[in-house]
């Protein structure tokens, strides 16, 4: 099963990581820790609340005009 994982890099180093399907977010020094920590939080939150899902999603940015 497919779900999407976003990556932010945090302030204090390392990386956010954040699954909107199911909420959950983690943290790991690396991306490839984030990730892993990120799976592993939402399998256990699939677990406890089993979802169904559809054809991946569709994941893009947009740009946005900043007012200081």
């Amino acid at each position: 099963m497919h779900v999407t994982a976003v990556l932010n890099q945090a302030e204090e180093g390392g990386y956010i990581a954040y699954n909107p399907e199911t909420g959950s977010t983690t943290q790991g020094d690396t991306i490839d820790e984030a990730l892993t920590n990120l799976r592993e939080a939402v399998e256990l939150y699939l677990e406890e609340f089993p979802m169904k899902f559809g054809a991946a999603p569709l994941v893009t940015t947009v740009d946005v005009a900043v007012h200081a």
